[in-house]
């Protein structure tokens, strides 16, 4: 590999948003929403990836010939294994059980945010040298700082490639997708379930709104201070039922209203007068993300109408062509959202525990593409007998 020069920022103020955005972009007119600097400088400048949180920044930046940065990596060192969605929280135990140190560990992600996308970000996305040269970076960044090990979380399918050629342990997991066949209506996607799916999904939509409930999409101009005070204790209640103390706080979710709020979508419940639930979505290119819900009030199926049904009228509505709706759920099954692969790849310092975790994950990948395969056939769309009896 030739030589190359990468710098490790302790924070994102340190370098141009223009310039990290160029890398995040690779090409596109923008970022997707979560590797921006917008979104990524909020969660650093409200405290919520701070060293305090065990979330210490340490994003590598490659700096091309003409000693601009031609990358970028969102790096972390971590104290813990908190707000990552990946869960390795049994081989720290194993290694630590036997004597071993496994925090601090290097994180390369979007904090607390469980969102396929590219984590080897260059302004020339078919630059492989460039792609190897990060990875090489994350391997020396955890020799740098004594870590145990690294992970490269939700990446792209051809990074997890890319970084398995580097030693790094082959990761899989699945999470649940809305797809839009270019749908022109909610009725359209409808015709495509089974009948008996189909009815009960009408008849979930009427129940969700019964009692007087009405539904906003607040996005760009539209965003009211009022609406993101609700849906914040929304938020708090969810965040504290979850997790005990919520990842996020109010300085957060300002920031990113201010700095992206075209790319926000809260959709809210009213009912006698005030807001009663919300969720709150980032808009990306093709994708709509499903982030955040939260509700001070519970009616049956408000929460799939508020975070499911409304986020794939939306996207129908605007033409994205996926709604991701956020980490593990098979309830989403039911409501036309079918498995999808994620991917993760794990470098690991000492060989014995690499090799234990080598074994345990290919028996992981196995169980988990098996497992989506019957989950997509228990989906909601209709058969070729059921067309028939249609």
């Amino acid at each position: 590999m030739p030589d190359a020069h990468i710098r490790i920022l302790p924070n994102l103020s340190e370098i141009k948003a223009a310039d990290w955005d160029a890398c995040a972009a690779g090409g596109a007119a923008r970022p997707e929403p979560f590797v921006s600097h917008a979104f990524l400088s909020a969660l650093e400048e409200s405290g919520c990836a701070a060293a305090r949180t065990g979330w210490l920044p340490q994003h590598l930046v490659l700096d091309g010939p003409d000693g601009k940065a031609a990358a970028v990596c969102p790096a972390y060192l971590k104290s813990h294994s908190r707000g990552e969605y990946v869960f390795d929280q049994g081989w720290a135990d194993a290694y630590m059980r036997a004597g071993g140190e496994y925090y601090p560990k290097v994180q390369v992600a979007v904090p607390f945010t469980p969102v396929t996308g590219r984590r080897l970000l260059l302004k020339d996305p078919d630059d492989p040298v460039g792609r190897l040269a990060l990875g090489a970076g994350i391997k020396q960044l955890v020799r740098l700082r004594g870590a145990s090990s690294a992970h490269v979380t939700f990446s792209t399918e051809e990074e997890w490639e890319e970084l398995a050629s580097l030693g790094f342990l082959k990761r899989t997991d699945r999470q649940f997708h809305w797809t839009n066949a270019g749908y022109a209506t909610y009725d359209d996607f409808l015709a495509e379930l089974a009948s008996r799916k189909r009815k009960a999904l009408k008849k979930e939509r009427r129940e969700a709104i019964a009692d007087g409930i009405s539904i906003e999409w607040l996005t760009g101009k539209t965003l009211t201070e009022e609406a993101f005070d609700a849906f914040f204790m929304f938020y708090l209640d969810t965040g504290g039922r979850k997790w005990g103390t919520p990842y996020l706080n109010r300085q957060f979710f300002q920031r990113a209203a201010e700095r992206m709020a075209d790319q926000i979508l809260l959709v809210m419940a009213r009912r006698n007068g005030r807001y009663i639930a919300g969720a709150l979505n980032f808009i990306g290119a093709e994708t709509l993300y499903g982030r955040y819900w939260g509700a001070v009030e519970h009616h049956p199926f408000l929460h799939f109408e508020v975070c499911y049904h409304q986020a794939i009228d939306y996207a129908i509505a605007t033409g994205l062509k996926v709604v991701e709706a956020g980490a593990q759920g098979e309830h989403k099954l039911a409501r036309g959202y079918l498995p999808k692969a994620t991917f993760s790849a794990h470098y690991i310092v000492h060989q014995g525990l690499a090799g234990a975790v080598a074994q345990y994950l290919e028996r992981e990948r196995t169980h988990v593409e098996e497992d989506s395969a019957v989950l997509t056939e228990l989906g909601p769309f209709r058969r070729c007998e059921e067309e028939e009896q249609d």
